[in-house]
């Protein structure tokens, strides 16, 4: 199951950094991840500093 991000997002980018199949772009209000392409690598959630990433 893929990872999603909440609304607890600051739009820091962090996570898209670190995605490494670019699963991550910026929304309109926060980021938000591509569940058809994200691997559900986890590398994510260990970046982002405001705990905003959590399983889909």
């Amino acid at each position: 199951m893929a990872h999603k991000i909440t609304e607890d997002c600051v739009s820091c980018g962090a996570c898209a950094s670190e995605c490494p199949v670019n699963a991550i772009s910026e929304g309109s209000d926060t980021y938000v991840i591509d569940a058809d392409t994200c691997t559900d690598c986890g590398n994510c959630v260990d970046v982002c500093p405001a705990e905003a990433i959590v399983k889909g």
